[in-house]
């Protein structure tokens, strides 16, 4: 009892006579009762943080620059997850076949992870692991020298109906394997459309991935992935439910399969996205198309604007911004002087970086090349492909030997010296999903000559003294594509109406950086 009464005398003399003889205000009372009790408070309470998971997107392709790149493709999985990463929005991953092209100089960065097994129908496939780090996006690379130990192309081998859907389905399993746990998995072009058929008839119960959602890209429509019915389970191992998806016109077609069962489809420019509703663009899929209208993006490609800056380009003759063009005119110089060309600032130098091919509207040129010859102009063309227009180009070259060359090769360097040195670059296509040379050609500020279909559309607009970045014609036409680059021819000689022309051309933002935020927008809805 005592000791009950000691500790109330101790507890009252700590409070009330302390607080009446210092005569506080009310508000000084209740800031000292909190000084007293905010101890206590700390110990007993934890504060409550919450922490927000980043949503993940893994895209699935077949090659990404700087690793592997045989064309337009490599560049957007070389760019767009860097500039969704550098969003900071979601976290990224890249997964790639390990070819044995890709060069010793990357292959000794990459860090082993793991191996297992695939099943491929009846088979059983090793699969190994390597990643890589690579500004702020995580690589996986799939190694399997079976498949991927190849000499020439990466891309049109015997096998490739085995090689790209034993990739399709490793793809998934090392999602699966590394417990990535995405929201989203992005596949692009027929190489990768068996993944999403496996996600969304094999996988749909596992616990890594039955809520991640699937996104299929149609670079180009053209090529769809189309194989006979009697791989369906020998090969491909599709479970049997799934068969009316992937079957079209009595065969299997993997590009149709993913369309159908993705949960959004997009494509690499709204013109194109539109076009492809129509049986003139859609190689036989406008059916499809129209049928899953309703999931159907068109979001138009950028480029890297770090590799292909013409301020600091280690490439070029000479350096140049919109606000300093000298460089421009060293880098016309030293390509002249290069091709064996007259040396001559008043001439136009016309540039096409092409592959040979008749969709990209070589019938065209080859029909007037002859009559943009005859005018004081320069003309350079770099490309591979069809030997009919490999020789063509080459004996033009040879009968106007003093203002036309043919280069049958590609070099990275030696494209972005034409595309710096040149004055109009020419891109007559009767068909382009996106195209990326027209964007690369204003960045170092050679106008574009283009027609008015798919991405070229959506990206080059007519100037008109007032606006526009370039000179576009509509029609099929060797005639109309004459007239609009004479009309550029006239522009050129202009000097103070193309000094604006070329600057208006170059500022305008074909960056990554606006693109993303759209893939992010789809990702999201």
């Amino acid at each position: 009892m005592a000791q009950t009464k000691k500790t109330t005398k101790t507890t009252t003399k700590k409070t009330t006579p302390k607080v009446q003889t210092e005569q506080v205000k009310p508000q000084q009372v209740e800031e000292k009762v909190i000084e007293d009790v905010q101890p206590v408070v700390v110990q007993e309470v934890a504060p409550v943080v919450e922490v927000v998971r980043k949503k993940k997107v893994v895209f699935i392709a077949t090659e990404a620059a700087p690793f592997i790149a045989t064309g337009g493709l490599a560049d957007v999985i070389g760019s767009l997850p860097k500039a969704i990463a550098k969003n900071g929005n979601f976290e990224v991953g890249v997964i790639l076949p390990l070819y044995s092209k890709i060069s010793r100089e990357w292959r000794d960065k990459f860090k082993y992870l793991t191996n297992f097994n695939v099943q491929l129908s009846w088979r059983w496939q090793y699969c190994g692991v390597f990643t890589y780090e690579y500004e702020g996006v995580k690589f996986y690379f799939v190694d399997n020298e079976y498949y991927f130990r190849r000499e020439g192309n990466i891309y049109g081998h015997y096998d490739d109906a085995e090689r790209f859907s034993f990739f399709s389905k490793a793809a998934i399993d090392v999602i699966q394997n590394l417990n990535l746990c995405p929201d989203v998995i992005h596949c692009h072009d027929w190489q990768t459309a068996a993944s999403i058929i496996y996600l969304k008839s094999l996988y749909f119960t596992n616990d890594v991935l039955r809520n991640a959602k699937a996104v299929f890209t149609i670079h180009n429509i053209e090529y769809q992935g189309k194989y006979g019915l009697e791989l369906f389970s020998d090969l491909f191992g599709f479970p049997y439910s799934v068969r009316q998806l992937v079957e079209y016109d009595k065969c299997i077609n993997l590009m149709k399969g993913a369309i159908e069962m993705a949960d959004r489809v997009s494509t690499v420019s709204p013109t194109y996205a539109n076009e492809i509703k129509n049986n003139y663009f859609a190689h036989g899929l406008a059916p499809i198309i129209n049928k899953n209208a309703w999931k159907l993006r068109g979001i138009l490609n950028g480029i890297d604007y770090e590799f292909y800056n013409p301020a600091n380009d280690i490439h070029l003759f000479g350096h140049y911004t919109p606000d300093d063009m000298s460089g421009k005119a060293v880098c016309k110089e030293e390509l002249q002087k290069m091709l064996g060309l007259p040396q001559r600032k008043d001439v136009p130098l016309i540039a096409m970086i092409t592959r040979l091919v008749s969709h990209k509207g070589l019938d065209l040129v080859k029909c007037v090349i002859e009559n943009i010859l005859s005018d004081d102009v320069q003309f350079v063309i770099l490309g591979t492909g069809d030997s009919m227009y490999e020789n063509f180009f080459t004996n033009i070259a040879n009968a106007y030997w003093d203002k036309c060359r043919t280069i049958i090769a590609f070099n990275s360097a030696l494209s972005r010296q034409i595309y710096s040195g040149a004055d109009i670059f020419l891109m007559p296509s009767k068909m382009e999903p996106c195209g990326l040379s027209q964007m690369i050609a204003s960045r170092y500020a050679t106008v574009p000559v283009v027609r008015e279909v798919g991405g070229l559309n959506d990206s080059i607009k007519p100037f008109d003294g007032n606006g526009g970045n370039g000179f576009t014609f509509k029609d099929y036409n060797a005639h109309d594509m004459l007239y609009v680059v004479n009309q550029a021819i006239r522009h050129y000689r202009d000097t103070n109406l193309w000094d604006s022309l070329r600057k208006i051309s170059m500022q305008v933002d074909f960056s990554w950086k606006a693109q993303a935020y759209e893939y992010e927008k789809m990702y999201n809805d």
